[in-house]
């Protein structure tokens, strides 16, 4: 295995969500609160990762940052401003109830730090392999996995599991699993793409990983990817592999919620070309007000 992946340990399995927002919640208890900064009328005050692609950057080269440049023009604001802040341990309470920026630009629809506009996607977890490896892997219970090396996105030191650990332990695979840190090293950027990166090698040979990060970064390797979505029928067990995600705003803050609803609701064709214009697996769109992973296993 190359020297970028670490045996994975399944120790007892924790429920996660979605990669982008697994280490938002929690925050050191001797952090310091900032004064909070009255928002400018004419600003969209975004917290976001500045090196956290294909959803945005400091540079907005993200797909975040092009649907806030859409959403603030729709709400009639003259610019986008941004707090930054690694997308980890404290970034709500840095960010959002630090009063610094008023929307998070990507959240589970059940997000509890956080409320919740309408979903503006629905992804899920998917199978990438090489193209010339054979007939793509769709299911958990496909044969192969028992044999194939598996590599998948680990986050934090302790090696949290994500829903895709949770369904391979389940089955007994566990000894051809490798863990690529979803973070790695932050002065690096791109850290997700390893695992991509990884197939086209050929240090593993399949990967399962969250559709947004595998879908953009799969269209740049060096060898021809298959994205596959995980078949909803193999998602046994507690945890979820498809996801509704929308924008957060601080709770009580129904007035902006309410505008942002509004503004994909008229920019809804838009913001779908922006997404799959960055190779985003998207799934049916979920109904409107729906609050929750969708039951589909």
């Amino acid at each position: 295995m190359s020297s970028g992946s670490e045996r994975l340990r399944l120790p007892s399995l924790v429920a996660l969500t979605v990669l982008s927002v697994l280490a938002l919640a929690a925050g050191s208890p001797d952090e310091r609160r900032a004064e909070p900064i009255v928002p400018p009328p004419d600003e969209l005050r975004i917290c976001s990762d500045p090196n956290n692609l294909p959803f945005s950057n400091a540079r907005g080269e993200g797909f975040e940052n092009r649907l806030a440049d859409i959403l603030a023009k729709e709400l009639g604001k003259k610019r986008v401003t941004y707090k930054f802040f690694p997308e980890r341990r404290g970034f709500i309470r840095n960010t959002l109830k630090a009063g610094f920026c008023d929307v998070v630009m990507g959240v589970p629809v059940s997000y509890e730090l956080a409320q919740t506009t309408v979903p503006y996607y629905r992804s899920t977890y998917v199978f990438v392999t090489r193209r010339d490896a054979g007939p793509a892997i769709r299911s958990f219970d496909d044969p192969r996995l028992h044999s194939l090396a598996i590599g998948i996105h680990v986050i934090g030191d302790d090696y949290s599991n994500v829903p895709p650990a949770e369904a391979l332990a389940r089955r007994g695979i566990v000894d051809n699993i490798h863990g690529y840190p979803v973070y790695g090293p932050y002065s690096e950027p791109d850290p997700p793409r390893k695992l991509i990166d990884a197939v086209a090698r050929g240090d593993v040979d399949v990967a399962i990983a969250w559709g947004p990060l595998a879908g953009y970064f799969a269209r740049t390797a060096t060898v021809p990817l298959v994205v596959t979505p995980v078949s909803p029928a193999s998602s046994t067990g507690p945890l979820a592999m498809t996801f509704d995600i929308s924008l957060g705003v601080r709770r009580g803050d129904d007035a902006l919620r309410k505008s942002l609803e509004q503004a994909l609701t008229r920019r809804r064709k838009d913001v779908r070309k922006l997404l799959e214009s960055y190779g985003v697996p998207l799934l049916d769109a979920p109904a409107r007000g729906a609050r929750g992973a969708t039951e589909e296993h």
